[in-house]
């Protein structure tokens, strides 16, 4: 095997070999990388990592150029054919290997993107939730306020009722009374002018209470709309 000069840049030995070691190197780095990338809980990328294994794939195919340019210029044909051999070998395992290295790109990109919509579903779904509390908190309130409605009109209800039983009272007291007065005027006498006297009295007193049941029933009125 000759040791023809690369133009300054070894023999075609010594760049087969420092292409060789680099070559182990980065296949161990690319198996890591690929074990991070399944064992790490995130599976997200290792910049350092990578970015390295990128430089020594790049650096591998430069070596592949150069030894190509030296292996041409072998005198022997049987070592031409050896080297040529060898420099495709360590060619297709770097052109493998960068494949490799594309598809890790790809899937942490994918990742990275499923990571985001991920992100900005939750943020949606949070601002959801808060939207559907507002509203939960809305309902509630209206509820509330339409317990304390339903409470005061039913107070309102109970006073309107005690007083129309009130004047129900003295509506009776009343006939009572009158019943107790004629039967004393006719005891004693008393003309008819007197006794009609106090019938329109009765009847005054009728309207009186009757105004004041209607006005009672409208100011319960206008305090259950008022409450609404």
């Amino acid at each position: 095997m000759s040791a023809m000069e690369g133009g300054g840049g070894g023999t075609l030995s010594e760049i087969y070999h420092s292409a060789k070691r680099l070559l182990l190197r980065t296949r161990d780095e690319l198996e890591k990388l690929e074990r991070l990338e399944y064992t790490a809980a995130s599976g997200m990328d290792s910049p350092d990592l990578s970015s390295s294994i990128k430089r020594d794939i790049t650096q591998i195919q430069s070596l592949c150029v150069e030894m190509d340019r030296l292996w041409r210029s072998v005198a022997a044909k049987s070592q031409r054919d050896l080297w040529k051999r060898k420099v495709e070998q360590i060619a297709e395992e770097a052109d493998s290997m960068k494949q490799s290295l594309d598809k890790y790109f790809l899937r942490n990109q994918k990742r990275m993107m499923e990571a985001k919509e991920r992100a900005d579903l939750v943020g949606r779904a949070k601002g959801d939730s808060a939207h559907i509390l507002r509203i939960f908190d809305d309902e509630a309130q209206a509820m509330s306020s339409v317990r304390n409605s339903s409470r005061m009109l039913e107070e309102a209800s109970a006073t309107g009722e005690a007083i129309l039983f009130k004047y129900s009272e003295q509506r009776d007291r009343l006939k009572r009374a009158q019943r107790k007065a004629l039967d004393v005027l006719n005891t004693v006498g008393l003309s008819n002018s007197v006794l009609k006297l106090i019938e329109r009295r009765h009847r005054v007193d009728n309207w009186i209470k009757y105004a004041g049941m209607i006005l009672t029933i409208v100011v319960v009125f206008v305090f259950v709309r008022w409450l609404r």
